[in-house]
């Protein structure tokens, strides 16, 4: 199954699509619908029929937008129609709520009239706050905007036209301070002349470029005032038509300070890189391929060359969500009645400053560790930084209040502070270990590797540079099942057969040879893979290694225990969970491994899993969970976590707050442990939870999952000597690239390690 199908999987697993409504205010009881409905809601009603600004106090018109489009230009797609756009509206929603927690209706019309739509879309403005027109064809979208805007008093953004020309523009402006080139006097080339070209030529002119230093190309070359004279350009490229000879782009870059690419991929070649301006500014935006690609822009010349594109593997993406989520937050906190130039540039201003700004380690640890410092590699802040709310949003409030376009005045302080309440301190975890994972992919071995899960998950690994994956089995069965998914890649596949089969079993041998196994034996077990991945993983043949999709849980651990072993401080391994939450995060241990354990393998357990949180960047504070509390059931099973809590609290290295025997609601819930266990180590809610026994961790685990809305991710195993993880019986793709993400990260954490050491 390639990307596409696994696209389809993805939207239409239960329930469709990737959006839902959801109630705000308790419906439990009678009195609860009497007031959400009839007869309570009649007072809203009434309250706002007198005063209409209330529909933002009493309704949800304050966080919602309309993401609206007729289907004519989708994505790379083109014109697919209203119905066929519908998965994009959506997924333009999920970015809305991802990242500015915005509600967002998605509304598809099925209109090829301007007039039309204007007046479906002014008929239910009443609905929303804001206005997204996505995904429309020039020149009718120009159109569509400018009446809209001209018709309603809520903000009206056509996101292909401002944002990339917003992004982009933050990007100039700090280009050009590093280019040192002032911004009145370059010479701007803008491959495109479609909608987010020039959408884009407007606003740098917004920014300070002099509009007679901007050439315009389309696919007939330069856009000058002899063809505007001819009929041969309609009214918004007239705007861009220069008073100068004709040619094509090749003509128009000799000599130009800066490039945009807002076309197609493949159209500037290294010759026309080297016509330009000593140090010259490329962003090269058209997707899936630029305008020039990343490596030949910078090997056409010796000065430097400041290159941005639209794609994440390189550096300077210019990525929309970089800005509208953040613009309309900022829009609907001030209630503005518009976005307009000032809100704008606002907006490309404060993302340039934010890339001038020191980067906090954990943007750093999020994007692989490797240094990111102002410079011509990072002129933009980075999607995931959560900094960008908390200074792009307050920005655009700021301006609108400036240029007078809301309805109400904020304190700007107050205001960040609330920006943050609203989506909480919560890391998305998994985009974290993804992108530290691919900044050092790892060889990991997967001991399932003819299962077709495997197989796919080996794919979506290669493809997203997370992991090298090594998979185990037969080359022809594999090759043939890679060809039935319709998978375009060559996986590494290592066969236990025939590849090293003498040395691994020579390995396997004198690791259990005093443990009973005889050499013909071992000469046996080889052909295991578990065995033969733990081998691998212990010889440093591969990184880390995954099992359990085809196995019970204790089979496939056996072999990694035998052959790898603990830590060498470590008598126990244990599997933790991290579950995630909207606002915070839990780890689970021991879930999978130890069925009844003694105080002190309960204090090991504790020890590894704080460790384990730390290593994601997590401050641990661990409670030993009960059906007691301090001591209110005592018997044989409660002393145990009380025992073990003790002896931490007593040892000298533990050096973060751990506290128990409690109950689970005792651990989590802050008014218990202030108020009525005020004594309690734990200020603060417990984010790691040691469970009494095996039972009760993987009920628990799985109850939070399944009803509690959290995200699994592991079982991530702890004290053992090297990366050794082990699946789920039947876990999902996901699970497995999940998990050997986590497994990489692993590795490059030990590999630290041992680097520390060493120096």
């Amino acid at each position: 199954m390639g990307l596409d199908e696994d696209a389809l999987a993805y939207h239409a697993s239960d329930p469709p699509g990737k959006i839902e409504i959801a109630t705000t205010k308790s419906t439990s009881t009678q009195r609860d619908l009497s007031l959400a409905y009839s007869p309570g809601v009649a007072a809203p009603c009434r309250a706002i029929r007198e005063h209409p600004e209330d529909a933002y106090r009493y309704t949800a018109k304050g966080n919602l937008v309309a993401v609206i489009t007729d289907g004519s230009a989708v994505l790379g797609l083109g014109d697919i129609g209203p119905q066929a756009a519908k998965p994009v509206m959506e997924g333009k929603g999920v970015l809305f709520k991802r990242f500015a927690d915005i509600d967002v209706f998605d509304i598809e019309l099925d209109t090829e009239d301007p007039d039309a739509f204007v007046d479906c879309v002014s008929a239910m403005a009443p609905t929303f706050g804001g206005i997204n027109l996505e995904d429309i064809a020039a020149p009718k979208c120009f159109i569509i905007e400018e009446e809209l805007r001209r018709q309603l008093d809520i903000p009206v953004f056509h996101d292909d036209q401002h944002g990339t020309a917003i992004i982009s523009g933050a990007a100039l402006l700090n280009a050009l301070d590093l280019a040192d080139k002032p911004i009145e006097a370059v010479d701007v080339v803008i491959s495109g002349a479609g909608a987010s070209a020039i959408a884009t030529a407007r606003f740098y002119v917004s920014l300070g470029v002099d509009r007679d230093r901007i050439t315009m190309c389309d696919s007939r070359g330069i856009i000058t005032r002899e063809r505007s004279m001819e009929g041969d350009i309609n009214e918004y490229k007239q705007e861009f038509a220069v008073n100068r000879p004709g040619g094509e782009l090749a003509d128009a870059m000799v000599d130009a300070d800066v490039f945009v690419g807002l076309s197609i991929g493949g159209i500037v070649d290294e010759s026309m890189v080297r016509s330009m301006a000593d140090d010259p500014i490329l962003f090269a935006m058209a997707n899936p391929e630029p305008e020039i690609g990343y490596e030949e822009a910078k090997a056409a010349r010796d000065d430097t060359v400041i290159m941005a594109t639209g794609r994440s593997d390189y550096p300077n993406q210019v990525n929309n969500v970089l800005g509208f989520p953040f613009i309309f937050r900022g829009a609907l906190d001030v209630r503005a009645t518009e976005i307009n130039e000032h809100m704008k540039v606002a907006a490309a201003r404060a993302l340039a400053r934010l890339a001038r700004q020191d980067v906090p380690d954990a943007v750093i640890s999020a994007y692989g560790d490797d240094p990111i410092q102002y410079g011509p590699e990072y002129i933009i802040p980075k999607p995931l930084d959560p900094r960008v709310l908390f200074e792009l949003a307050p920005a655009v409030a700021n301006a609108a209040i400036e240029s007078g376009a809301t309805r109400r005045e904020l304190d700007i302080d107050a205001y960040v502070e609330r920006l943050e309440a609203r989506l909480g301190k919560s890391r998305e975890m998994m985009r974290v270990i993804y992108n530290k994972a691919q900044s050092d992919p790892k060889r990991v071995v997967l001991a399932d590797g003819m299962n077709e899960k495997m197989i796919r998950a080996a794919y979506q690994l290669t493809e997203q540079g997370i992991a090298e994956p090594v998979l185990l089995g037969d080359p022809d069965i594999i090759d043939r099942r890679v060809k039935g998914l319709g998978l375009s890649f060559e996986p590494t596949v290592v066969d236990p057969r025939n590849d090293r089969r003498e040395s691994y079993a020579e390995h396997l041998y004198d690791r259990r040879r005093r443990k009973g196994v005889t050499r013909r034996e071992a000469n046996e077990l080889i052909a295991d893979h578990n065995y033969y991945a733990s081998v691998m993983v212990d010889l440093d043949d591969a990184d880390a290694m995954l099992t359990g999709l085809t196995h019970h849980y204790p089979s496939a651990l056996r072999p990694p225990l035998q052959i790898i072993g603990t830590a060498p401080d470590a008598d126990y391994a244990a599997g933790v969970y991290l579950l995630t939450f909207k606002n915070k995060i839990v780890f689970c241990a021991d879930a999978t491994v130890n069925q009844d354990p003694d105080e002190d393998v309960l204090a090991e357990i504790t020890r590894h899993t704080a460790e384990l949180a730390r290593r994601f960047n997590v401050e641990p504070r661990a409670a030993l969970l009960s059906y007691s509390n301090f001591g209110s059931v005592m018997n044989e099973g409660t002393a145990k976590p009380r025992i073990a809590a003790g002896r931490l609290r007593d040892d000298p290295e533990i050096d973060f707050p751990v506290d128990g025997e409690m109950q689970a609601d005792t651990a989590v819930v802050e008014e218990f442990l202030t108020g009525t266990y005020e004594f309690s180590e734990l200020d603060k809610p417990a984010n790691i939870l040691i469970f009494p026994n095996l039972e009760a961790g993987n009920i628990s685990y799985k109850l939070l999952q399944r009803l509690g809305g959290a995200e699994a991710i592991g079982p991530m195993l702890v004290g053992m000597d090297k990366p050794v993880h082990v699946l789920q019986r039947d876990d999902d793709v996901k699970d497995i690239v999940n998990l050997t993400a986590v497994a990489v990260v692993d590795a490059q954490h030990r590999e630290n390690q041992s680097l520390d050491r060493f120096t």
